[in-house]
């Protein structure tokens, strides 16, 4: 079952290398350039290196990292988390979500 391959939220999972080895639809019409495939594609080959220090702390502590972007006039929550594999980080999980301009906000504490 591939429900992540046509999710309407861009998944990107990376290994501990920065080796992409799992990209869905979204993702990779989002992050290519002229259609070019990104899985098998490093991470460190397309970030700046404040992004690489960044990705490469998540790796070694765990951390998670969760912004905001605005691109070509919409705004998406980004979220970088890391998955494990017998307890230890295994890689990175990245979701893409696009904001509705007009999304609620309920404050339930």
């Amino acid at each position: 079952m591939n429900w992540y391959k046509e999710l309407a939220v861009g998944i990107t999972v990376c290994d501990t290398q920065g080796k992409i080895i799992e990209i869905n639809d979204r993702a990779q019409a989002a992050l290519a350039k002229d259609a070019e495939p990104l899985l098998g594609k490093n991470l460190f080959d397309c970030h700046q290196p404040q992004s690489i220090e960044l990705i490469k702390d998540m790796l070694a502590t765990g951390k998670s990292h969760t912004y905001t972007i605005a691109k070509k006039g919409q705004k998406k929550l980004i979220h970088q988390l890391p998955w494990y594999e017998d307890g230890k980080v295994a890689g990175l999980v990245e979701f893409s979500i696009l904001l509705p301009s007009d999304m609620p906000h309920y404050d339930r504490g």
